[in-house]
């Protein structure tokens, strides 16, 4: 199996299945002299894990990341980080109805077309449980853009099912288990979520990631667009059928005279294109959006086939989210993160001599 690594010189690559004995991932590019420990890792990971509400699966795993390799007496070694956390949490048992049927509009049919075998296990390789350790990789390169460039990497939560919601406050997200950023709306998504429960169905989401101090100039005008490869890096989190970079589709009714950022020697006036141009970076905070389905693992009975090709009919079992997008804005943050680490490390090998008179301007007030 390919496609196990993100990024040209900050370069992640992830291993292990959702049942399997652990997870882990190789970080390779990750500059020296870093100060890291398990405990700068751990607490993204404690945002993303299961079992944090009862909203979320109740899947109980600690997600506790050991570091094996690349750092010594505290500080990065420029050598690979090996990241490992094990799983002890599987109920495997829970998937033995469905080991010879396939689940709709999950990875399951498409799969065995592929590969000829899958492990039904929680999803196998496919399973969400593998994007807790790109948040623990994440972690690392958000240490450093924090540190050391000022790049700032927030998410929250947009819009669960019909309910929309505004950013209010950056610490409310962190204050409940939705990430929501309106304190007022919390109880309704909790009784919103509860009678979905009851229901036995699931809802999409919406998050919003904002990265602010971001240096200009990260970025290629062609293939290597930063726009497109954050659209890349978020689109390969499981669920997410849709991201905008900005404005996104708004851009369909706007006139060139409403869409275009205008410059001015005291700054930029807006942001609608979320902070890039021409596929480089502004200077403006970088602005992302994505879309995630609503999961097809639920227990209303749904029409399938099984292995041999026969009608049949599926109700999914076990401990599921009934909105994968609550604990999806670590994800999204670490997607962003590990983009921008990986574009600033790229700039500074090939630009670290251009020299601009031009003067940066100021990024537009959000």
């Amino acid at each position: 199996m390919s496609g196990n690594t993100i990024g040209k010189l900050f370069c992640v690559t992830s291993f292990g299945e959702s049942h399997g004995p652990a997870i882990g991932c190789v970080v390779d590019g990750c500059p020296p002299g870093l100060a890291l420990s398990e405990a700068d890792i751990q607490p993204d990971l404690d945002r993303r894990k299961p079992g944090t509400s009862r909203h979320v699966t109740q899947r109980k795993e600690a997600d506790a990341v050991r570091i094996l390799s690349g750092v010594y007496q505290g500080y990065t070694t420029g050598t690979p980080i090996a990241l490992l956390i094990e799983n002890t949490d599987q109920r495997s048992y829970d998937y033995d109805k469905i080991k010879e049927v396939f689940r709709p509009n999950h990875a399951d049919y498409a799969y065995i077309q592929k590969y000829g075998r899958r492990d039904p296990r929680g999803g196998g390789r496919s399973s969400a449980r593998e994007t807790a350790v790109r948040v623990a990789a994440a972690a690392i390169a958000k240490k450093y853009l924090r540190e050391r460039l000022g790049t700032q990497v927030r998410g929250y939560c947009a819009q669960i099912g019909p309910h929309a919601l505004e950013l209010k406050s950056w610490e409310a997200v962190e204050q409940n288990s939705f990430f929501c950023p309106d304190p007022d709306q919390v109880s309704m998504l909790d009784e919103y979520l509860t009678q979905l429960r009851r229901d036995g169905d699931s809802v999409g989401a919406r998050v919003n990631v904002v990265a602010s101090g971001v240096l200009p100039g990260l970025g290629e005008p062609v293939y290597d667009r930063l726009d497109a490869e954050l659209a890349y890096a978020l689109m390969s989190i499981n669920a997410v059928k849709a991201v905008e970079i900005g404005d996104g589709f708004e851009v369909v009714t706007q006139r060139g005279s409403q869409a275009r950022d205008e410059l001015t020697p005291e700054g930029f006036l807006a942001n609608h294109s979320g902070g890039t141009a021409g596929g480089i970076s502004t200077g403006q905070d970088i602005r992302c959006s994505i879309a995630l389905k609503p999961t097809s693992s639920i227990t209303i009975p749904g029409k399938t086939i099984d292995s041999e090709g026969q009608a049949t009919e599926m109700r999914t079992t076990g401990r599921h989210d009934p909105c994968v997008g609550i604990r999806a804005t670590p994800i999204a943050e670490a997607m962003v993160a590990l983009v921008l680490m990986d574009h600033y490390l790229r700039h500074r090998a090939q630009n670290a001599d251009v020299k601009v008179e031009t003067p940066r301007i100021p990024a537009a007030r959000e």
